[in-house]
């Protein structure tokens, strides 16, 4: 397998953290108990530090969705890609004997850098529900930032290692204004197909939706929806439903059916590792720097870019510093990294040229949560699959599209519980502060209020029509809706503004943004396919006329 080393730095006091020096090296699949698990456990990824003082054709910083395309499709053209990864590779189990940890027992894993959990859930039953856990480079970041925290996966495989999968592609009716400067005919003839092909969605059998146990809240969900008279639609995801049919079945290890979703899926998920990743590093083309983070992108004197990389333990603490030159840099940290990267370089002098776009136009994808407590003849199951599979539409309506969503707790709580995203108009702007040495975003939590009144369309109705009450105790004493978070953080670098039409920053030639920043606050539903359609889409143009 190549060099390993074997870091004693994690809170159990147990060396399991494997980093792979030199480049190719292949991480081997895990089979367990007895099952050969080469479809759920995480694919292979080419892993290795980057050495100080490399020169390499392509950049990409990150490892979600935008940069995950990017990779692929340039190793296809022939060209060597580095990524460089802030979090960590996900490749090993921990002590229990899984890479993931549970939703309801949250651990050292679960958190980036955090000593305390930060639940999008904070009480259960009138009890706060958070705990101390030791600081580590977990899977999920809760950074809060101006009146809202942003949600985000961190490790290889970025959003996709921590999202519910839904695989949504927005209504062709609602898309120039999500897009304005795009040519649909082209998303949807071409890049949505492959975007859609690509990442492996799919839908749940309707059949086996009508009696499996697991939706019993989604068809609670749909049956209020339409005694309402809204459309309640099946959503795709990117789960794998045959391997979900089997966890019902118990003739596998469950995942979606053990609750796991909001630190990672140990099976059945199909992860970017899975999916982008997997094909990009099996065309020897594309290796992959984990707990390596990007400082600095300026303009080298002999031309391409010098890029500062600060290489992590897994207590988030810079271990070494490296400079690595790169012909061409793609910016794909996710729409908080990338803007926050792009405002900070251009604010402190490494790139002055940036045009004054950059830091605009971020938006929150008009998430807010709630929950419904339910007539006693209306309970919701005590088992409840992790993957939503339906949604209520009131868009065109209402300005609101809710996930029928999970509570897995493992009991009964007759309720139904919703995430929605509306067409909330309000955008946000990170700047720089200097005095603190860091990024601002200027988002107000007071900004939630049109998504409120939005997702109130659906469910003061199906409240007026069921003769039900919101709950109050789900996100503090008394308080019915979850304003105060996104998980679908977009712009910041917006499409056509602070780039050009393709993601090509404007005032230096050979940097790109390819990732969520470049749509502008809001897609109508789950971001993440249009994020890889219009990645697709600008790779090609990039690598057709610029390389």
């Amino acid at each position: 397998m190549g060099h390993t080393t074997m870091h004693n730095d994690d809170p159990k006091g147990v060396s399991r953290r494997r980093f792979i020096a030199g480049t190719g090296s292949i991480l081997g699949v895990v089979t367990l108990a007895g099952h050969a698990m080469a479809a759920q456990q995480p694919a292979v990824v080419a892993a290795g530090p980057i050495p100080s003082g490399a020169h390499v054709p392509v950049l990409v910083i990150g490892t979600g969705y935008g940069g995950s395309v990017a990779a692929l499709r340039l190793a296809e053209a022939g060209i060597n890609v580095h990524m460089i990864e802030m979090g960590m590779a996900w490749d090993t189990p921990g002590s229990d004997g899984k890479i993931f940890a549970n939703t309801t027992s949250p651990d050292y894993r679960s958190y980036w850098l955090r000593t305390r959990t930060k639940q999008p859930l904070s009480n259960f039953l009138g009890f706060p529900i958070d705990k101390d856990v030791p600081r580590y480079t977990g899977i999920l970041d809760a950074e809060e930032m101006g009146g809202i925290i942003v949600y985000q996966g961190r490790g290889v495989g970025g959003g996709s290692l921590v999202n519910g999968g839904m695989a949504v592609t927005p209504k062709r009716e609602n898309f120039g204004a999500i897009l304005p400067s795009v040519n649909a005919d082209e998303m949807y003839g071409t890049y949505y197909p492959r975007a859609n092909a690509g990442l492996g969605v799919g839908t749940v059998n309707p059949a086996w939706f009508e009696t499996a146990e697991c939706y019993q809240y989604a068809r609670v969900g749909r049956k209020h929806a339409q005694r309402s008279n809204f459309p309640f639609v099946f959503v795709p995801d990117v789960y794998d439903w045959g391997y979900m049919e089997q966890e019902a079945a118990g003739t596998v290890p469950k995942s979606a059916l053990a609750g796991e979703i909001l630190y990672g899926n140990n099976y059945g998920k199909k992860s970017l590792q899975k999916t982008y990743i997997a094909r990009a590093t099996a065309t020897g083309k594309v290796t992959i720097s984990a707990l390596h983070r990007v400082t600095s992108v300026s303009p080298a004197s002999g031309g391409g870019y010098t890029v500062l990389i600060d290489q992590l333990n897994t207590t988030g603490d810079t271990t070494t510093t490296k400079t690595v030159t790169a012909d061409r840099v793609f910016f794909a940290a996710g729409s908080v990294g990338t803007s926050k990267l792009l405002v900070k370089l251009k604010a402190t002098g490494a790139l002055p040229g940036l045009n004054s776009e950059i830091g605009k136009g971020w938006g929150d994808n008009g998430n807010v949560m709630c929950g419904r407590a339910n007539h006693l003849w209306d309970p919701t199951g005590a088992l409840q699959a992790s993957i939503p599979c339906g949604g209520i539409d009131n868009w065109a309506a209402g300005g609101a599209f809710a996930e029928v969503a999970p509570l897995p707790t493992g009991i009964e709580t007759y309720a139904s519980f919703y995430l929605s995203i509306t067409k909330n108009p309000n955008r946000a702007q990170f700047s720089w502060n200097a005095a603190a040495g860091r990024v601002d975003l200027n988002w107000q939590t007071a900004w939630k209020q049109p998504s409120i009144d939005m997702a109130k369309t659906i469910f003061d109705k199906i409240n007026a029509k069921e003769g039900t009450i919101y709950r109050t105790d789900l996100f503090g004493v008394y308080k019915i809706w979850g304003d105060h978070l996104t998980y679908h953080p977009l712009g910041g670098a917006v499409l056509n503004k602070a780039t050009d039409n393709y993601g090509r920053l404007h005032g230096y030639s050979g940097l790109y943004v390819i990732d969520g920043s470049l749509i502008p606050g809001n897609t109508s539903v789950n971001p993440f396919v249009t994020i890889t359609a219009l990645a697709e889409r600008n790779i090609e143009k990039i690598i057709a006329t610029d390389l």
